[in-house]
């Protein structure tokens, strides 16, 4: 009697998939018990087959010489289990590597192809073949075409798109789902949508992509503009949909376009009425109806509230156009620096944090999450915590609204985020509704003075403020040449004589330690020839004046690219307060080099394994660690801790 061969579908699809520069993944199928649906085994040396769900075949997947193999196989496996389990089509409806003609000349082979009840209309082609979305689609809609079939799927197992071809010869719609065997598609688009439909774990940015390819890309709209539009009419939706019969979702697709239209343009104006300040009453939504209905396909299934926030604003952050971020130089923080700072500030529960360049708020939700999950029990108290002590000001529109919208998802606490010119405090009066209440809120946050005249010109000024903790990444780009502004600060003038110009990051040094308390401390990302260049001293004399260096991360020179190659540095600092005679030179400073932020060919920042080895030390010149940036900030607290640093 033959050996019953061995399944090794985890180890063979470990394999296949453990390479980041293969576009397949296997989220689509993440509820799946992979290994029992699919049965690979070892039918030649070293080559490796699975069984094919359909046929029974057993088809190629992994050489293990030659270290190669089939993901779109494997894809195609699991979506043949999907449509037979999950969506409950029988195989006998069900083919693969059909051929498509055009005419009588065959031209390709679809991956999979659904039929109708009479065995021979196509109804479903599902692609799972080509490398890049937009040549699938293209593939896809050449597909539909020639077989007159209603509904296409590209799939890569990472991230689908459904089109749905609703007349003759227009498949230039979509779905947000495939009809399960049992219902239509009028079925599906009549059917009612409630909160638990969404999915908090959908990937916000390829929705993006997604929807950018098949229809914003030649709408001749501002595609920021209007998908930010859309996803506050579906914060707003999400909110309502609470407090609604079943907890009912209005932000979805609808059989009629117009109907769609009107449904979403309404919670948008309702939108608008709740949370005023970054849409005009009087704005609409500038898609057409037949366009919006193809987004919402896309957009409806879509869960805010509860997902992870790091996902949402990095897909904020590709939303933003390049030429807003290039312009102003406003660059996001890679998000593991982000955590690096926080971790190393530790910002307690009760203490008030500000970023004066906040961009989306990378920072400020980092410190909402670490404050979460250090020191707070409750949903509860996380938005009480939000609204109370985190602020943010920034002077882009599109990276205020950005911001706004992530506080709004994490718990409301957009009242204190300030379209406002951090640099400028002149631009902070006028009568206008943002300016009053921004500057009706900071006043809170002024340092008290005993002096009255001090008391009250600083109220007029916005000077000196009293925030615990700073942490920011300010614009590098440009040079400040405006006099009125120079004559505010310090760095305006040399030798008592105001300069022609200075670099706005240097101001911004300036500005952010006159933003603290005595005592309170700070992280700022600054290009690394503030520390070391020789005609930077200035500066650095500055800075040992104002407050205690606690420690210094040089951050691997990949780190912002591909936005800018600029060698950059965290600098933390400690503001002086009473103790501000103690002597510098005994005073150990952490430092660092991080040689291990790359980026890989996905877009997604990573660290980098380096041979070498990494250099930390403190100023004895002491060893700390020699890892990435998450134990950087591990080593930077067990310093601290040996040293009595008052954090």
């Amino acid at each position: 009697m033959p050996t019953q061969k061995v399944n090794k579908s985890k180890e063979i699809i470990d394999k296949i998939f453990k390479d980041s520069e293969i576009i397949f993944g296997l989220k689509e199928f993440k509820d799946f018990d992979i290994e029992n649906i699919l049965k690979i085994t070892e039918e030649e040396r070293g080559r490796f087959y699975i069984k094919d769900l359909k046929s029974g075949k057993y088809r190629f997947v992994f050489d293990e010489s030659k270290q190669n193999g089939k993901p779109e196989e494997i894809i195609r496996q699991l979506w043949l289990h999907k449509l037979n389990k999950f969506y409950g089509y029988p195989f006998d409806l069900i083919d693969t590597e059909k051929s498509i003609h055009f005419g009588s000349k065959e031209f390709a082979r679809a991956d999979i192809v659904v039929y109708k009840n009479d065995k021979i209309t196509p109804y479903i082609i599902i692609e799972v073949k080509k490398p890049s979305f937009e040549k699938g689609i293209d593939q896809l809609k050449s597909y539909l075409n020639a077989e007159g079939c209603e509904i296409g799927v590209w799939s890569n197992g990472e991230i689908k798109t459904i089109l749905y071809r609703n007349y003759p010869n227009n498949f230039e719609d979509t779905l947000s789902e495939i009809p399960s065997a049992n219902k239509t598609i009028d079925d599906l688009l009549s059917e009612k949508k409630i909160l638990s439909d969404l999915d908090p774990k959908t990937d916000l940015k390829e929705v993006i992509k997604i929807i950018e390819e098949l229809v914003l890309a030649n709408a001749g709209v501002d595609v920021f503009t209007e998908v930010f539009k859309l996803i506050y009419a579906k914060l707003f939706d999400e909110i309502e949909a609470q407090k609604r019969e079943d907890r009912e979702i209005l932000f979805r697709k609808y059989k009629d376009p117009n109907k769609t239209f009107s449904s979403i343009n309404n919670l948008f104006h309702l939108a608008i009425k709740k949370w005023p300040g970054t849409f005009f009453e009087q704005d609409i939504i500038r898609l057409s109806p037949e366009h919006l209905a193809i987004v919402i396909g896309e957009m409806e299934k879509t869960k805010l509230f509860g997902s992870d926030l790091m996902v949402i604003d990095e897909a904020f952050e590709y939303l933003i156009p390049e030429v807003a971020k290039g312009k102003k130089g406003q660059y996001f923080t890679p998000r593991h620096a982000i955590a690096m700072a926080v971790k190393m500030l530790n910002p307690k529960k009760d203490e008030y944090v500000i970023d004066p360049a906040c961009g989306s708020g990378g920072f400020l939700i980092a410190c909402m999450n670490h404050v979460k999950e250090n020191y707070l029990k409750s949903e509860a108290e996380k938005q009480d915590y939000a609204k109370e002590y985190l602020y943010g000001i920034d002077f882009a529109d599109e990276t205020a609204k950005v911001s706004r919208a992530l506080m709004l998802i994490a718990g409301d606490g957009r009242s204190h985020l300030f379209k406002l010119n951090s640099l400028d405090s002149r631009e902070w009066q006028g009568e206008d509704t943002d300016k009053l209440h921004a500057r009706s809120e900071l006043l809170q946050r002024l340092e008290k003075f005993k002096d009255y005249a001090d008391e009250e010109e600083n109220k007029k000024i916005f000077k000196n403020f009293s925030f615990d903790i700073l942490l920011t990444n300010p614009p590098f780009a440009g040079e400040i040449k405006d006099q009125g502004l120079l004559r505010q600060y310090e760095f305006g003038r040399k030798r008592g004589k105001l300069v022609n110009k200075i670099e706005r990051h240097i101001l911004f040094i300036e500005r952010t330690l006159d933003m603290i308390r005595p005592g309170g401390r700070m992280a700022i990302v600054l290009p690394q020839g503030v520390l070391n260049n020789t005609n930077m001293e200035y500066v650095r004399e500055y800075l040992f004046d104002k407050a205690r260096i606690l420690a210094v991360v040089g951050l691997h020179g990949n780190t912002f690219k591909p936005h800018t190659g600029t060698k950059t540095s965290v600098l933390f600092l400690q503001k002086w307060g009473n103790e501000a005679g103690e002597p510098l030179k005994d005073y150990p400073i952490f430092m660092a080099v991080s040689k291990k932020a790359g980026k890989d060919n996905s877009g997604d920042y990573v660290y980098k394994k380096d041979v070498n080895g990494s250099y930390f030390h403190d100023a004895r010149g002491r060893k700390v660690l020699d890892h990435d940036l998450d134990e950087i900030a591990d080593g930077f607290l067990e310093f601290a801790k040996k040293e009595k640093l008052k954090l």
